[in-house]
This record gives structure tokens, C-alpha cells and sequence, in this order.
């Protein structure tokens, strides 16, 4: 499965809609983005299960801006419609597969449970 261009009219809609997305962050002048961007095509190969989205934070500053980049490439994965994983920088391919392995066995309700909680201690 081919790597998906998110814009801002369809970037809350993919993640919501789809059980794991992982989205890489990225510029067409950002050396390490071009580095990476080969490792996260293969891995969208690999697990055609898994939603690769890319957003171009040039063309998509409002995106951006919304998920608080600081520095690219920065690498997010939702499941089900929820922030797992957000980290600046690109990963090696065995990183990246340890990555998806992760979010496809993360018990789900464990993890609402703790937000849950958190929210509950913040009031």
C-alpha cells in the first residue's frame, strides 16, 4: 500500500476512520525527511494493514501548527482514533518495525483506561 498525502481536509477524517495511522511529518528541504521517506514507503508495503500518511508541513502549515511540530521528520501513530506515539526524527527500518509491532499490540482498553484516569487527576 502506497504512502497517503493528508491535507487538512481530510487528515481528522483518515485518522479517526482507520484502526492504526501512522503519519510522518515532513519538507521537500529537510535532508533527514528525504532520508526517511524511502523506510517509511517499504514499511507501507509491509503492513498494507496500517494506514502511512504523510504530511508536507510546508503545504499544510495549519496541520503542523496543530500538532505542535517542532522538528521534522516527526513521526505520530493513532489508533483508533488515538495519539500512541509522537517523536521527532526519523527511524531505522528496525525501529519502524518495532514501532507498528507496538501500536498493532497495544490493548486498547488498557489504554483508555489511563487516560481516563489522568484526566480524572487533572480535574
Amino acid at each position: 500500500m502506497a504512502t497517503k498525502a493528508l491535507t487538512q481536509q481530510d487528515f481528522d477524517e483518515v485518522v479517526t476512520s482507520n484502526d492504526i495511522v501512522l503519519v510522518d511529518f515532513w519538507a521537500d528541504w529537510c535532508g533527514p525527511c528525504k532520508q526517511f521517506a524511502p523506510t517509511f514507503e517499504a514499511s507501507s508495503d509491509k503492513h498494507p494493514d496500517v494506514v502511512h500518511a504523510k504530511v508536507d508541513t510546508e503545504a499544510e502549515q495549519a496541520i503542523a501548527a496543530a500538532a505542535n511540530i517542532r522538528s521534522i521528520p516527526t513521526i505520530m501513530a493513532f489508533r483508533e482514533g488515538i495519539l500512541v506515539y509522537n517523536q521527532a526524527g526519523a527511524l531505522p527500518p528496525a525501529a519502524l518495525e518495532d514501532l507498528v509491532s507496538q501500536v498493532k499490540n497495544l490493548d486498547m482498553d488498557d489504554v483508555r483506561k489511563q487516560i481516563a484516569e489522568a484526566r480524572a487527576e487533572q480535574g
